[in-house]
């Protein structure tokens, strides 16, 4: 009798603690599972806002104060596996800025669009004209014409381009522009302008100083669009000699591509897109191009690959050139910006450039309070444009870029521009060594922008971990693996440095000193600002 009593008893007690486990256990996790998507303003709303708000009052890219609004949820399906996905949700990645009045635009849509009909009109012409006089000499050619579409994938970049960043965070037309570079028809092959600079074939005076180390072609798509190619000149594998000055070593392609996706990721959006492509150089550079001296560069190699090489100041031989297999070659291609009739921009030299020569050092490289100089300078003395240029060391540090001699803002801006982060084809190429030089800018004046430093603090968090959202945003490349596991690795590794000599500046002189607000308006007759 006893015994069945206490069987009873105890069946009782186990029946309530599984009740209560199953209530205050289970169950919330299962809500928090399955009930925590359907929720689009809770976390991105008020509680995502008072976080930002909690860690800082600077806003990303913008301008700071009331009026912040955060963006809207992807309308892609969200993936719980996908760390890139969790990231751009992530409120450092949610927050818009106010909306741009016309000013702040790059380009005003009616006149932009009209210059560009004209271009096109002018381009069929030229094609009619051409082939007339190719019938008449019996000579076989390519027609190539098309209609001007406004709503053309590069056309919306370019009207989209404002005083704080390329494009916007949340511009799904970016994706478009990039699988568009990876298949459009290509109609026009040439050299660059500052290729054509070096030979005297055009007085280009506002183009960034020219290389003549490298080969790279402006190839023109059925649809307008135009974008800068580079080709692949090594393996992923194949690093650096020891021996190279970074003035000689050569540009990667795929670095062109691994920079752009890392530019947007740090959210600083200040390289233009950038997409891999594997393009057949007889089909699509030899046939169509209609500069004889591009197409005398042109040659079958031993092995039967069609190759070509640069006419440029000096690797202009043909031990330098770039051949298919037998015709097929990937590159990258680079989305041009607005032309400069339209976009005129302004190439300035970096105050920390380097001695592109065999001896002799710059000044900040023998004087550790350089910058105390550069800080009394205008425009480094006011705004934004030393903290600019700090973002850019970082940028170039984690890409182990050394060759970064100018950089170039677009004139409309003025001192206020963002800077360009044009030409990282010589990143990536020693991933077992970090230059610590590259971060002098950031280690001699010790400032950083509020919104990088918090981004970069969260970037080195498991849950967020740079080499894995790099991993992830390069495998939608069509030329993936872009970088090597090493390459991947460095990333984090070159990121707690960052973070280290950050922290080391803070502990010297105090956050409110080293740790600066997003954008200042700059005056010019503001006086020397020293931090």
């Amino acid at each position: 009798m006893w015994m069945r009593r206490d069987r009873l008893l105890v069946t009782a007690i186990l029946g309530s603690l599984l009740t209560v486990d199953i209530y205050f256990v289970l169950l919330p996790k299962l809500q928090e599972k399955y009930l925590k998507e359907d929720c689009t303003c809770q976390e991105s709303g008020s509680r995502a806002e008072g976080r930002w708000h909690n860690s800082s009052s600077a806003v990303p890219g913008g301008t700071r104060g009331p009026g912040i609004t955060p963006v809207a949820h992807q309308t892609w399906a969200r993936d719980s596996r996908s760390k890139l996905q969790q990231l751009f949700d992530h409120p450092l990645y949610n927050i818009r800025t106010p909306a741009l009045k016309p000013e702040e635009l790059l380009l005003q849509t009616e006149e932009s669009l009209s210059y560009y009909k004209r271009k096109v009109s002018r381009w069929n012409r030229h094609q009619k004209y051409y082939n007339a006089v190719a019938a008449a000499v019996n000579f076989s050619t390519v027609a190539h014409a098309g209609a001007f579409n406004p709503e053309a994938s590069w056309v919306k970049f370019h009207l989209g381009i404002n005083r704080y960043a390329l494009y916007a965070r949340d511009d799904p037309n970016i994706d478009q522009l990039l699988r568009d570079m990876g298949s459009s028809t290509i109609v026009s092959a040439d050299y660059t302008q500052d290729e054509k600079v070096l030979k005297g074939m055009c007085d280009c005076t506002q183009v960034v100083k020219p290389s003549g180390h490298h080969l790279k072609l402006a190839l023109k798509f059925q649809n307008f669009g135009k974008a800068m190619f580079k080709p692949k000149r090594q393996e992923r594998h194949d690093e650096t000699p020891e021996d190279f000055f970074y003035f000689v070593d050569f540009q990667r392609h795929n670095a062109e591509i691994a920079a752009f996706h890392l530019d947007r990721i740090l959210d600083f959006r200040r390289v233009p897109p950038v997409a891999g492509r594997l393009i057949n150089v007889s089909k699509e550079i030899l046939h169509i191009t209609r500069n004889e001296d591009l197409k005398s560069v042109f040659f079958i190699s031993p092995a039967n690959n069609t190759c070509f090489f640069a006419k440029c100041l000096y690797v202009c031989k043909t031990e330098y050139a770039v051949c298919g297999n037998p015709d097929m070659l990937e590159g990258s291609m680079s989305a041009y910006l607005p032309g400069l009739t339209i976009a005129p921009r302004l190439s300035i030299p970096n105050p920390w450039i380097r001695s592109y020569s065999f001896t002799g050092k710059e000044e900040w490289e023998v004087n550790p309070f350089y910058c105390d100089a550069v800080k009394q300078l205008y425009p480094y003395n006011a705004g934004n444009r030393l903290i600019n240029i700090i973002d850019m060391a970082i940028f170039d540090f984690l890409i182990g870029n050394m060759d970064r001699h100018h950089y170039e803002i677009f004139t409309k801006f003025g001192d206020d521009g963002f800077l360009l982060h044009f030409d990282n084809a010589r990143g990536f190429g020693k991933p077992s060594h970090d230059e610590i030089s590259i971060l002098a800018p950031l280690i001699q004046c010790c400032i950083i922008k509020r919104s990088t430093l918090l981004r970069l603090r969260l970037l080195s968090h498991a849950e967020y971990r740079l080499s894995e959202v790099m991993r992830e945003s390069l495998q939608r490349d069509a030329l993936q693996p872009i970088l090597t596991e090493p390459h991947l690795q460095a990333l984090d590794r070159r990121l707690a440095r960052v973070l280290r000599a950050t922290q080391k500046c803070i502990k010297k002189f105090g956050e409110q000193h080293v740790v600066a607000e997003d954008f200042v308006e700059t005056q010019r007759t503001a006086g020397p600002n020293s931090r």
